[in-house]
């Protein structure tokens, strides 16, 4: 209800760090507006949509929100933020996310390494001051769907796979050769993270790692991530959460 109230809102979502200790930090933010179905389908970090201002505002507010509840594990704090930066609480999840990466990839943090420790009594290896924002990352989530038919589900047997490497390029994946997608559960087959200098540089590599990957046998969302790739919205980062249902419709 409250997203029909603001105008072309953003999802952003800052993740958080929490011990049994009483430290508590927060990792920056992840910029999430690329939907379908309120289904994430590309994601960010740095958000290009929020200035610095912003940025130390809603971290800030995520972190009080933590430390309120005495938080330990990590977490992700989200909020939806309207075309003047405000920004709204939306709910808070308790668990690592799929989107996870991006973060990694831009201070270095190994968030699942920090999850362990903490449910081992340890403290987190770092403070605040010590997280850097180095960069920018993007993750591209490789579906079993047809872009082209609707999203149609595309369970069957993987006849090829070759994933893209070298710097920048990270790929999370469990999927082989013979593989059979079931129809059962997520179509979520593979993860395809980038890291640049700047967004720049980290739309050029994931052009090319998209370029580069190949899964055959089925369909999957890999053509639909090109086409943003191209998009003038996409590449100004001007979009919000109903962006691409927006592009869709017009294209059909």
């Amino acid at each position: 209800y409250l997203e029909k109230l603001l105008v072309r809102a953003r999802h952003v979502e800052i993740q958080v760090l929490g011990d049994l200790h009483g430290r508590l930090v927060h990792l920056y933010e992840r910029e999430c507006s690329m939907q379908r179905r309120r289904q994430k389908i590309i994601e960010e970090a740095p958000s290009p949509g929020i200035g610095p201002e912003t940025r130390e505002g809603i971290t800030q507010a995520a972190v009080r929100l933590a430390e309120a509840a005495e938080y330990a594990n990590a977490g992700t704090v989200e909020f939806l933020v309207d075309e003047d930066e405000s920004f709204y609480f939306i709910e808070m999840n308790t668990r690592i996310q799929v989107e996870h990466p991006v973060t990694e990839m831009i201070t270095g943090v190994d968030l699942v390494k920090e999850q362990l420790k903490v449910a081992g009594g340890e403290g987190l290896s770092m403070n605040q001051d010590e997280i850097p924002l180095a960069g920018h990352a993007i993750e591209f989530r490789i579906n079993a769907e047809d872009p082209e038919n609707d999203f149609f589900p595309q369970p069957g047997e993987v006849i090829t796979v070759e994933v893209p490497g070298g710097p920048g390029v990270r790929v999370d994946t469990a999927i082989f050769a013979g593989y059979e997608v079931p129809p059962f559960y997520d179509s979520l087959v593979g993860k395809l993270i980038v890291w640049g200098a700047d967004r720049h540089e980290a739309i050029a590599r994931g052009r090319r790692a998209l370029e580069e990957y190949r899964l055959e046998g089925i369909k999957t969302t890999v053509p639909l991530h090109l086409r943003l790739l191209d998009d003038e919205a996409f590449l100004s980062g001007e979009y919000d959460t109903g962006y691409l249902e927006r592009l869709l419709d017009e294209e059909s």
